[in-house]
């Protein structure tokens, strides 16, 4: 079994800051958000982002999500959101071998949590590791996970959810054809 990287685990818990089924959000509120960041020590100590902090945090949730789109081509809008969000943030590349793409060393807080986040990411897409993160296709569902399959095609979060289904739905629509 192929087990996700620190960098797979953070970009899965981030995406993931949204439930659809149970329709909850970790972002829904300021002091929610704050709490999470420094749950994920992605903060160094407690504190409330402001309103501008938030829609980052859903911008650049939003863009990866799409971003890890299984069915059909990803919003190129969607995708535009999340870009903004890291293209506003500072980075630093450096020659070290253990840290050649980091957050810039003055930023703070929730912009130093975006960019720990954005920096994850490229290093997902740089390594081919994005493709083992997918979003379950499932209209109600939309869970991240991590691929565990040999051959990368898993497919549903779940099969006993979320696959199941979907195969049941496809079965009732041949029968009634």
């Amino acid at each position: 079994m192929i087990e996700p990287s620190a960098d797979a685990e953070l970009v899965r818990a981030f995406t993931n800051t949204v439930d659809l089924d149970d329709e909850t959000d970790e972002f829904a509120t300021t002091a929610a958000a704050g709490e999470w960041l420094l749950a994920l020590k992605l903060l160094d100590r407690p504190a409330q982002p402001t309103a501008a902090d938030l829609r980052s945090l859903v911008d650049l949730r939003t863009g990866i999500r799409e971003a890890l789109a299984v069915d059909g081509p990803a919003s190129p809008h969607l995708l535009a959101v999340g870009e903004a969000v890291l293209r506003s943030l500072p980075l630093l590349a450096s020659l070290s071998p253990q840290a050649p793409l980091q957050p810039s060393p003055g930023l703070a807080g929730v912009p130093r949590a975006l960019a720990t986040v954005g920096v994850a990411w490229s290093r997902l897409v740089v390594t081919g590791q994005s493709a083992r993160l997918k979003r379950c296709p499932a209209e109600t569902c939309g869970w991240v996970f991590w691929d565990v399959s040999r051959n990368n095609s898993r497919r549903w979060c779940t099969m006993r959810v979320c696959g199941n289904r979907a195969k049941a739905r496809a079965f009732a629509a041949r029968q009634r054809g």
